[in-house]
């Protein structure tokens, strides 16, 4: 058979004779292990029908119940001088069950181990004198043939030796002891004191157990007789699978568990997500079923895990922080003489193994572990803790001491690879043409790769080597790359020699530019060890000056000559503009007979000549004349610089303030009728009763001769809101979406998206708001199996007017759309914010999602205002409960957000915006879920 078969036989057997009742997080069903390993060996239905039917036919194991009797405690004093001398019988009463499971449903009696097992099948700890809290540690092999009607039984017993009364009298302490005596004297001589017995169904036991039992009495007599510490497993002998004859128990476990992480980490990878080192359910059971059976020691299953993972880990892709507990769990039960020889070899190379690994990792880490994915710095970090650990282990100093320090394997490998990603890099800027302007920009790009990689070794990387291994990545990294990059620009300087064309010397000036920067990069000469390579660097580039001046020469002169130009062109440029727009607008407006629209036309006309005059009413700050005329102060007159300059500005501005003046004059006439018509359908009444000075009606309410109520309509209000939305600070805003929004909620009657139920009060003396969230009800089922993992989110808005209040969170509730919370919560902080317009309590009840980001149940607001206890200083006495119902945010058309997000310099403004959308894109998705709530 093969090995692949050898094992898929051992893990079917394990899972057909198991014993016990399964572990709180382990699978019950046989069934469900079956199909599980079908799928982790990848058999055929027919393959796997064919092995089960051939693994039932194979002779079952000797089943054992493997027991150590650790101590026992609080145990009766039975001898003249209050102790006893204990030690117990135990062993497996086959074919007679105890009602119920409960050892006081029997009929009490001593002596039930003597009298109801067989003495060949009776075992016996040691005697322990003198005392009441005995301590055994002694373990025992229990045979037995059917867990259904088994059942194991403990006696504890009181040594009695025989002594004289001479000698008991010498012992006695207090008449308890007297008393002892008299009762000794009547029973035989040499005849044991009965202490208590445990008795257990071996069917109501699991895998393992670790408990403490209490000692039950014969008779109602001293009915607390203390406790006794058992540890039970359960295991097989003699197996009939051909792995477990023909090899060792651990090798077996070890080829298992590879196995089924190998599958664990493929199903994983399948489904587009990494493997966490958690284990499914169906695994963890078979592989705890597998060690038990085989009575394998914790140490043995740490080793079998450690080198399972170490070794896949090297194959496949999973965080390498699963690798840190078997390192642990080993170095904790360290003892070299525990394992064979073959086992010491494979863990030693396993070590090896590992670490050549982990460092050609780290010599390839910038490739390897890419900024771009964002869990990159974490994994590096986990990689190089799991080396510490396992270089600092008893185990790897005894098993590999040849092995150099880590830190200087690790700087060695960091050097080694800095070199090699270099000349990756150059490689791969490689030019296809071998010209020397083609080399220099190649070059070039070679030297800004180097230096972003610097930059980021400074930002990142560094802290993460230091942090571990206290390695100075960028020092080593800088000195490395430096070296390279000088010989390379010398050597390119070399090639070009005296033959610097206008081309060539511009690259070699940006060349020039970026070995500056990256000369700064380096340490202060005063924290040199040595000169660098780039020392002295600018005297490379001396064949070049004289391209470079000469380039510099030509770009000032036709700089000087286009801003003259300039100057004289955009004074000029802005009369004809205003001319051209004033007679397109004209004559546009002249055959509209629509005056709004004219007027609309000459609105525009005005405000690009407003803007215009603006824009040329900077350019003397924007063209830093100031310091012009001081620099051509000695080479120009004062005459000079204001004709040329000044005279032509202040043309040009008095021409735009000419023709905007104009253009109000007619742009008054054509909205002087068209307003006094608005405003007369406004307040329903005659044009007669209408003041001469119409447009005045527009923004003086007390003097125009109308109504009160005409400017009190609905259309002017949203004007004069909107006005005071646009005049408002961000913070302002923010109270007021707030205040909007505990209006909306105090007009919803509908609880179809739920509810929550709450009782707020506030302690004036304490100055303590106190919440106590007591349940949601009707929540939507936003998961797939028709439910949801809700929990609530509680937060002071608005939160410029409680900074110092972290939000907080209640319990999370699994499966359930009417969840009870009852948990309280409380905030410091004093009354006068909590008194403002739009403060309020937000509660956000959200799904829990582990895979993905929360999906969003609804929003409630408890308006602060209303709590009992903040409008006076007298404490609050009953609190009511309160229950708001939840809504949605709008998912758009709120002016409030849309103001907000036009002030693109107001960070907490946009900040604001951005969760607010975040909010309502989830409410407008879950919406869309749930078409019939």
């Amino acid at each position: 058979m093969s090995q692949r078969a050898l094992l898929y036989e051992e893990a079917l057997y394990t899972v057909l004779y198991r014993l016990g009742q399964p572990e709180p997080n382990h699978v019950g069903e046989s069934s469900e292990l079956l199909r599980y390993l079908q799928e982790a060996f990848r058999m055929e239905p027919e393959e796997h029908q064919q092995m089960l039917k051939r693994v039932q036919q194979l002779e079952k194991p000797v089943f054992c119940l493997k027991a150590t009797v650790k101590q026992a405690k609080g145990i009766l004093g039975k001898d003249v001088s209050g102790f006893s001398d204990p030690y117990c019988l135990l062993g497996i009463e086959q074919g007679m069950t105890v009602s119920g499971g409960s050892p006081g449903l029997r009929r009490r009696q001593k002596a039930v181990v003597r009298h109801t097992i067989p003495e060949e099948q009776t075992h016996r700890t040691q005697v322990v004198t003198q005392t009441l809290n005995p301590v055994w540690d002694e373990t025992f092999i229990l045979e037995f043939e059917d867990i259904s009607n088994a059942s194991f039984h403990l006696d504890m017993w009181d040594m009695d030796a025989v002594e004289s009364v001479r000698q008991k009298l010498g012992e006695l302490t207090d008449l308890h002891g007297l008393r002892r005596i008299f009762k000794e004297a009547r029973k035989e001589k040499g005849q044991d004191d009965f202490l208590g017995n445990v008795v257990l169904r071996l069917q109501d036991l699991r895998c393992r157990e670790d408990h403490w039992y209490p000692l039950e009495p014969c008779t109602d007599t001293y009915p607390d007789r203390g406790q006794c510490h058992l540890q039970f497993q359960f295991i097989h002998k003699r197996r009939a699978t051909k792995a477990s004859r023909s090899q060792p128990s651990y090798t077996v476990h070890l080829h298992l568990l590879q196995q089924l992480v190998s599958h664990e980490v493929t199903q994983h990878q399948a489904g587009s997500t990494s493997w966490d080192g958690s284990l499914s359910s169906q695994a963890a059971t078979i592989l705890f079923l597998h060690a038990t059976q085989k009575d394998l020691s914790d140490f043995h299953r740490s080793l079998a895990q450690w080198l399972a993972y170490s070794r896949l880990y090297q194959s496949l892709e999973f965080p390498s922080s699963c690798l840190l507990f078997p390192i642990t769990s080993i170095e904790y039960q360290w003892i070299q003489g525990r394992l064979k020889a073959e086992q010491l070899e494979e863990l030693a190379t396993s070590f090896s193994s590992l670490l050549a690994y982990g460092l050609s990792l780290i010599r390839r880490f910038r490739s390897v572990f890419p900024l771009s994915v964002p869990d990159s710095p974490a994994r590096l970090q986990s990689l190089l803790r799991v080396l510490v650990q396992m270089c600092k282990m008893k185990a790897f100093g005894e098993l590999c001491p040849d092995s150099a320090p880590l830190p200087s394997l690790v700087t060695e490998a960091l050097r080694a690879g800095t070199v090699g990603w270099f000349h990756l890099k150059q490689q791969h800027h490689q030019p296809m043409v071998q010209g020397l302007l083609e080399m220099g920009k190649a070059l070039l790009s070679l030297v800004q790769d180097i230096i972003g990689d610097l930059h980021q070794c400074q930002r990142m990387w560094n802290k993460i080597f230091h942090n571990v291994l206290k390695i100075d990545l960028f020092s080593m990294a800088f000195l490395e790359l430096q070296w390279l990059v000088a010989k390379r620009v010398q050597d390119y300087i070399a090639m070009v020699g005296g033959s610097v064309t206008p081309e060539v010397g511009e690259s070699l000036f940006q060349l020039y530019v970026s070995l500056k920067e990256l000369y700064q990069l380096g340490p202060h000469p005063s924290e040199r060890d040595g000169v660098l390579a780039l020392e002295g660097f600018h005297r490379w580039f001396q064949p070049a000056i004289p391209s470079w001046l000469q380039k510099t020469y030509s770009v000032a002169l036709a700089r000087v000559q286009r801003a003259v130009q300039m100057d004289q062109d955009t004074c000029r440029l802005a009369l004809v503009y205003c001319s051209l727009i004033k007679a397109r607008a004209q004559e546009l407006s002249a055959g509209q007979k629509d005056q709004g629209q004219a007027a609309n036309m000459l609105c525009v006309v005005v405000n690009d000549m407003e803007q215009l005059r603006l824009v040329i009413g900077k350019l003397p700050t924007q063209l830093a004349w100031e310091a012009l005329e001081q620099r051509v102060g000695a080479v120009l007159e004062q005459e000079q610089l204001q004709n040329t300059l000044h005279a032509q500005l202040q043309g040009a501005l008095a021409g735009l303030g000419h023709e905007i003046r104009t253009g109000v004059r007619t742009l008054a006439k054509q909205l002087e009728a068209g307003i006094a018509k608005h405003i007369q359908k406004l307040v329903g009444i005659r044009e007669s009763v209408l003041p001469e000075d119409n447009l005045e009606i527009c923004f003086y309410a007390e003097g125009c001769g109308l109504p009160p109520e005409a400017l009190h309509t609905a259309t002017f209000q949203a004007l004069q809101r909107d006005l005071e939305l646009q005049a408002a600070s961000s913070r302002e805003l923010v109270s007021k979406y707030f205040c909007c929004r505990l209006e909306q909620q105090a007009a919803t009657t509908s609880e179809e998206l739920g509810a929550v139920t709450v009782k707020a009060s506030y302690r004036p003396s304490e100055q303590k708001l106190r919440v106590e969230l007591l349940s949601a009800s009707n929540l939507l089922p936003l998961d797939s199996n028709g439910s949801s993992d809700p929990f609530v989110q509680l937060t002071l808005e608005p939160r410029h007017e409680f900074p110092e209040l972290a939000p907080r969170e209640t319990q999370k509730h699994k499966k359930d759309l009417h969840p009870l919370f009852d948990e309280t919560f409380e905030f410091l902080v004093p009354a006068e914010p909590c008194q403002k317009d739009g403060a309020c309590l937000l509660l956000t009840v959200l799904d829990h999602d582990r895979l993905g980001t929360d999906d969003l149940e609804g929003e409630a607001f408890l308006p602060l205002r209303s709590v009992p206890g903040l409008t006076g200083m007298e404490e609050p006495g009953e609190v009511p409960q309160t229950r708001l119902p939840l809504t949605y945010p709008a998912p758009n058309g709120d002016l409030i957000l849309q103001l907000l997000e036009s002030r693109k310099g107001d960070r907490e403004a946009q900040a604001f915006v951005r969760l607010r959308r975040q909010r309502a894109k989830q409410a407008s998705h879950q919406h869309s879920l749930q078409p019939g709530r």
